[in-house]
């Protein structure tokens, strides 16, 4: 009796055994499959716009449609002569300076389109050989003007960078810097938007200042002027709203680097 007693158990322990079996092979049925190691999607790849090093996207700094692999990298300006904490917006209206020429003049300007609006929107198209002609009168007689700067600061000190400080900029025009013509081979253009009446904001001072802090750690004995100061008999801007005194105050810029005085011109 006991050999039954124990074929019987042995029979339904087999059988539940079974049922189990089959039920935990339905559930893994049903689980999803994850792919094998070879089929694993890879990850994106880009590169430092400052060293060109190649790092997964979600390691690197993203900022304004470019990538960076530290902070550092992307605070500076790169060997191809682009600020990483601007803004690109890169015209076509420049060319090679004259050879062995390196800057060392920033000039000062201030732009608004349509005269006395602000807001870079207008002006960058200007810049890129976009603006449309019939959006405003005045836009008529400039339209087919071929200018650029490389450093465009916005009234909210957003600033915007459109050509290399390598490359030639065409925005001083017909200048001449203490007996030096053609100030456009050997400076740095940088506008302010503004109408040279209305006071510049605390913010594009602050732009302003950080802006001439980097320029100065790559471009040795630079000095600075205003638009009128090379081009008197054509143009009066960055204009008297502009506070010499307070921008020599926040680069901590000398005497020397502002050879036309402080006096609002």
């Amino acid at each position: 009796m006991l050999k039954w007693i124990l074929l019987g158990l042995g029979l339904a322990f087999a059988y539940w055994w079974l049922v189990l079996k089959k039920k935990r092979d339905q559930e893994k049925a049903l689980e999803p499959k994850s792919a094998p190691p070879s089929q694993l999607k890879p990850k994106r790849m880009v590169s430092c716009s400052y060293c060109d090093l190649h790092l997964p996207e979600d390691d690197a700094i993203a900022w304004d449609g470019r990538y960076y692999c530290c902070a550092d990298h992307h605070d500076r300006l790169s060997q191809k002569g682009w600020w990483g904490r601007a803004q690109w917006r890169a015209s076509s209206n420049f060319d090679d300076r004259p050879t062995q020429a390196k800057p060392d003049l920033a000039v000062i300007h201030h732009i608004s389109l349509p005269p006395g609006q602000f807001g870079s929107g207008h002006i960058i198209d200007f810049f890129q050989n976009k603006l449309d002609a019939h959006a405003h009168p005045y836009f008529e007689q400039i339209a087919h003007q071929k200018v650029s700067s490389h450093f465009l600061i916005d009234r909210d000190g957003q600033v915007v960078q459109l050509v290399s400080v390598h490359k030639r900029a065409w925005h001083a025009g017909a200048s001449q810097f203490f007996e030096r013509e053609r100030c456009n081979d050997f400076s740095i253009g940088i506008e302010l938007v503004g109408d040279g009446d209305c006071a510049f904001t605390n913010e594009q001072y602050a732009a302003l200042a950080e802006l001439i802090d980097l320029l100065e750690k790559n471009f040795s004995n630079l000095r600075f002027a205003g638009h009128s100061d090379i081009a008197p008999d054509r143009k009066t801007d960055p204009g008297k709203s502009f506070d010499w005194v307070r921008i020599q105050r926040l680069a901590n810029l000398s005497e020397k680097q502002l050879p036309f005085g402080l006096d609002s011109r």
